[in-house]
């Protein structure tokens, strides 16, 4: 293979046919982030989709609201051909044993939109179905909001079995159908899929910037700076720099800024991430890669999620947080979005 060239089979939609999904029937258990957009592009790419949720919850309401007509899980399994779960990964292993696995017959669908319960076996399917993976890269109001656009999120493909030897199309048609196929739908598999997702989530996209930004905010204020000004500089900014990266890689980042900036970046960032950080992040990928993390969690989940909901507590008082909504009722221009934990 030649130096740069990519090796990634990306799928795009003439590739990836609705006429995978003719005369089946889409069940989308959850109308949560992912599930509402599934249901929606589903049903307006021209599938017959039925919707699983509490009818007396916020979800469940605003299903109805959008022209479903939420039913138990049990019987959206019954009726549909392929299964998409869309609920929490901590609640989908145990939903699966009562109400999805007994009524899941032979030549379904199980559609997983994220590699966990799968990958690590906290659901185990019988042989004689399809699981499949059409997993977006992105939250589900992005997947919703870039389809009402005549766009698409890009997504990841994968087949864990394929017991009627169509279960590639079926996962590609319904990639297609959420908008998917309109930016690009990666083969990959359910391992790679899950492992990187959540290394990714703990070292860099959540776990690792929220420990960064709590740092060089904990470092400015203890060091006489204003709180306001430490929020600026150390979340703000955040933004602008991220957009720059996702525009066009460090390269084009490095370009917009000073040369003063990019001299700190390249000599002061290497003394932040350090030999023994990398030695944490092999750790962590090791955690994960052993099911480790996975059982922690599910242990956690079966416990109340008691040091979870401690953690939350705590990190939702922190002085980066009180500062900022604090500093975000002044601006008006971000539409600024609060979060009450219960």
């Amino acid at each position: 293979m030649a130096a740069g060239e990519i090796s990634l089979k990306i799928y795009y939609e003439n590739e990836a046919p609705l006429s995978g999904l003719a005369s089946k029937t889409v069940a989308v258990l959850g109308y949560g982030s992912q599930g509402h957009a599934h249901a929606q592009n589903l049903r307006e790419s021209g599938v017959r989709v039925v919707v699983a949720n509490r009818r007396d919850s916020a979800n469940g309401r605003l299903a109805m609201e959008h022209g479903f007509d939420p039913m138990p899980i049990a019987e959206a399994v019954r009726a549909g051909d392929l299964i998409i779960l869309a609920l929490p990964d901590e609640l989908q292993s145990e939903i699966y044993q009562k109400e999805i696995g007994p009524f899941l017959k032979s030549g379904k669908t199980l559609g997983a939109t994220h590699g966990f319960n799968i990958h690590f076996q906290q659901i185990v399917p019988n042989k004689d179905i399809d699981v499949v993976m059409i997993a977006p890269k992105g939250p589900g109001h992005l997947v919703r909001s870039e389809f009402v656009k005549g766009g698409g999120v890009p997504c990841l493909v994968a087949v864990q079995q394929d017991a009627s030897g169509h279960a590639l199309a079926t996962a590609l048609a319904w990639g297609n159908g959420i908008g998917g196929a309109r930016a690009g739908i990666i083969h990959t598999t359910f391992k790679d899929e899950c492992e990187t997702d959540l290394f990714g989530e703990q070292v860099v996209l959540c776990g690792g910037l929220s420990a960064l930004i709590k740092a060089g905010f904990e470092t400015l204020v203890k060091n006489g700076y204003p709180p306001e000004m430490a929020y600026f500089e150390c979340v703000h900014e955040v933004k602008l720099i991220v957009d720059l990266i996702y525009q066009g890689g460090l390269n084009y980042m490095r370009y917009s800024i000073s040369n003063t900036a990019e001299y700190g970046d390249l000599t002061r960032g290497p003394r932040i991430i350090t030999d023994q950080t990398r030695r944490e992040m092999q750790k962590i990928l090791d955690e994960i890669t052993s099911g480790q993390f996975a059982r922690e969690w599910m242990a956690e989940h079966r416990a109340g999620k008691p040091k979870f909901q401690a953690l939350r507590r705590t990190d939702r008082d922190h002085p980066v947080e009180t500062t900022g909504r604090n500093l975000r009722k002044m601006m008006k221009w971000i539409h600024a979005k609060e979060i009450n934990f219960s």
